[in-house]
């Protein structure tokens, strides 16, 4: 192994050599005490500019948003009426379209109920529409007919009850006869009249 020498020419360079060294540490050291000094004082001027224009661009940042805001709720707005129209008239039709269909269906009900009324032999409407104005025509012509023959026959009722009448009252003014009654066991027969 190699051993090294030491020199003493070369401590001695290092003694004349130790204040260049501890100037420069200390030039060193004195430039980075006022480079942090120079980026501390940096740091707090900008705190204050930051807490000064901050609060300046923080209302300038609400007026914007307030701004759009507005924006949004017309733009909203107008588009709610436009949603609210088309939702409408969406309705609108498919009301239309379930009447529409409600409409056939109740039709074909009818139709399929009319041809079994039909098949069964049950008269229709408008058959008994027909049917009883037929009915009142006869019963009108009945009436026509009858009028000449009831005032004959009121005119005998009353020829007949006169006659009635007339014996009525001849039959209280004569005295009836008295007839014989027999004795009976007690009971009476009851009277037809």
């Amino acid at each position: 192994m190699a051993k090294f020498k030491k020199s003493t020419s070369k401590t001695g360079k290092r003694a004349t050599g130790k204040p260049d060294v501890q100037a420069q540490a200390e030039q060193l050291s004195k430039t980075l005490s006022e480079s942090a000094q120079q980026i501390w004082l940096a740091g707090i001027g900008a705190f204050g500019r930051a807490q000064a224009e901050g609060t300046k661009l923080f209302e300038g940042l609400v007026r914007e948003g307030l701004n759009l805001e507005k924006t949004a709720r017309s733009f909203a707005g107008g588009r709610a009426d436009v949603v609210r129209d088309a939702v409408e008239d969406k309705v609108g039709q498919a009301r239309e379209r379930a009447t529409d269909t409600w409409d056939r269906l109740e039709k074909v009900f009818e139709d399929r109920v009319q041809r079994a009324l039909v098949k069964l032999g049950v008269p229709s409407r408008g058959d008994l529409r027909d049917l009883s104005k037929r009915v009142d025509e006869l019963t009108g012509e009945l009436r026509r007919q009858r009028q000449p023959a009831a005032r004959k026959k009121t005119t005998r009722k009353a020829a007949a009850k006169t006659t009635k009448s007339t014996v009525k009252k001849a039959a209280r003014k004569t005295p009836a006869r008295k007839t014989p009654t027999r004795k009976t066991s007690g009971k009476r027969k009851p009277s037809a009249g």
